[in-house]
C-alpha cells in the first residue's frame, strides 16, 4: 500500500487548496499547514492552470501528507467541486493559498467534529492577516445550528469566512456540490447546507484571512454583491417554491438594491486594511477616513459587528426588496 493511501485511511481530514497563480503567498499557507499541531491529515492542493511558479514551489515539498493534481484552468468553483471528488477522507477542510491555518486549527476542528459527527459543515472566525499589521476580524455570523437555520428560513444569507470551513463530502455532494460560478458559491452553499444539515461554529479564530487585492474577493465588488443578491434570490425563490429566472435576465434589477454609498464605504474599508498590510500607513488612513465621510452608518454597523459580535450577523437586504419587484423577478 502506498503511504499516501495509508496516511489517507487513517485521516479523517483532508484540506483542500485550490491554487491559481499564489505566489508569493503560497509558502507560507503551506508552512502553516505543515506547522499543524495535530499531524495526521492529509493536504490535497489542485493545480488550476497557474501560469507562476506556485506547481514548481509545490513540487518542492518533500511531506508525504501532500497530494498535487495538476488541470488546465477550470476556475474557482469546477476546482472546488473536483476537490471534493478527489478527497479521500469524509471531510474536506477548506484553505485559500493565500491564508493560513493557525497551529491548533486541525486539532480544534477535530474536536467539534468529533462531539457532532452527524453535522453537515463547521466553521471558525477568522482575523485578518497578517496579524500585527491588519486590524480586525472576519464579519462572522455565529449562533447554534438552529439560530444559523433560522437566518436562512428568515430569507437573509450567513456570513461565513470560507477558507474557515469543514465540510462533510458526502452531505455536501448529496447537495450538489458548488455552483452558481458567480464568485459566490459559498454563500449558496451555506444556505443549502443549513436548511439541510447542522452547521457548527468554532468560536475561535482559526484562520488568518488576507485580504489580498489580487483576490477574487477583492476585485470587482459591485459585481460581487450584486452576484450576492442573486444568491439570496435564490434562497429566496426556494423558501416561496417559485422557479428562479437565470442572473442575466434580472441583473439589472437586483444591481438597483445596492447602495452606492454603503458599497463605496466597504471598497474604502477594504483599502484601509490592505494597505496597513502593506505598511503604508498615509494610504490606510485616507481608505479610513473616506469610508467614514461616504457612510458613516456601514463603518459604525461594522464597528458594531467588530466589537459587540452578540447581534444577528447576516449578508443581503431585507427579503421586502425582493417582494416589492416580485412581478420582474417571478414570472
Amino acid at each position: 500500500m502506498q503511504e499516501g493511501t495509508a496516511l489517507a485511511s487513517q485521516a479523517l481530514i483532508t484540506v483542500g487548496l485550490p491554487v491559481y497563480n499564489a505566489m508569493p503567498y503560497l509558502p507560507e499557507a503551506m508552512e502553516s499547514l505543515l506547522a499543524q499541531r495535530y499531524p495526521h491529515f492529509e493536504i490535497l492542493a489542485i493545480v488550476d492552470g497557474a501560469t507562476d511558479a506556485s506547481l514548481e514551489y509545490l513540487r518542492s515539498i518533500r511531506d508525504g501528507r501532500l497530494r498535487i493534481l495538476t488541470q488546465t484552468n477550470q476556475g474557482v468553483t469546477a476546482t472546488l467541486n473536483r476537490l471534493l471528488r478527489a478527497c479521500r477522507t469524509p471531510w474536506l477542510v477548506r484553505q485559500d493559498a493565500d491564508d493560513v491555518s493557525h497551529p491548533q486549527r486541525i486539532g480544534r476542528l477535530l474536536e467539534a467534529i468529533e462531539a457532532a459527527p452527524q453535522a453537515g459543515m463547521f466553521y471558525s472566525l477568522a482575523n485578518y492577516h497578517p496579524r500585527g499589521q491588519s486590524v480586525g476580524s472576519f464579519r462572522c455570523s455565529r449562533g447554534t445550528p438552529e439560530k444559523l437555520r433560522a437566518i436562512v428560513e428568515d430569507g437573509y444569507l450567513l456570513s461565513i469566512c470560507h477558507p474557515t470551513v469543514a465540510l462533510h463530502v458526502e452531505k455536501t455532494l448529496a447537495l450538489g456540490g458548488y455552483r452558481v460560478g458567480l464568485h459566490n458559491e459559498d454563500a449558496d452553499l451555506w444556505w443549502r447546507m443549513a436548511l439541510a444539515h447542522a452547521i457548527h461554529c468554532v468560536p475561535e479564530e482559526l484562520v488568518g484571512f488576507r485580504q489580498n487585492a489580487a483576490s477574487v474577493s477583492a476585485r470587482n465588488l459591485s459585481t460581487q454583491m450584486t452576484a450576492a443578491l442573486y444568491v439570496q434570490y435564490l434562497l429566496l425563490s426556494h423558501l416561496t417554491r417559485r422557479a428562479p429566472q437565470p442572473f442575466a435576465s434580472i441583473r439589472e434589477q437586483l444591481a438597483r438594491m445596492l447602495r452606492p454609498a454603503r458599497l463605496r464605504a466597504k471598497e474604502h474599508l477594504r483599502a484601509f486594511n490592505m494597505a496597513l498590510a502593506n505598511q503604508q500607513y498615509l494610504r490606510a488612513g485616507a481608505g479610513l477616513a473616506m469610508s467614514a465621510i461616504v457612510s458613516p452608518g456601514y463603518v459604525a454597523g461594522r464597528l458594531r459587528d467588530e466589537f459587540a459580535p452578540a447581534g444577528r450577523i447576516v449578508n443581503g437586504v431585507a427579503p421586502r426588496f425582493f417582494y416589492e419587484q416580485q412581478e420582474v423577478l417571478w414570472l
